[in-house]
């Protein structure tokens, strides 16, 4: 299992339809850019709690499998 240290904590507020922000912080930091696609994961512990992880792909892998 990989561990990783976190370098963001903070609130989104989720909008009209569930829309969120990313702040432009973050999308500078990760190259996030208008019309990325994101995956999103939600993972749950063995105690019931749940994240959600995402990111975005890896624009030299699209369109290869």
């Amino acid at each position: 299992m990989a561990l990783y240290r976190t370098l963001y904590y903070g609130d989104i507020s989720v909008g009209v339809g569930g829309r969120i922000t990313i702040p432009q912080e973050i999308r500078d930091d990760l190259g996030i850019e208008d019309g990325d696609v994101l995956t999103v994961r939600v993972e749950e512990s063995s105690t019931g709690m749940r994240q959600m992880v995402m990111w975005r792909a890896d624009r030299t892998q699209e369109g290869t499998s």
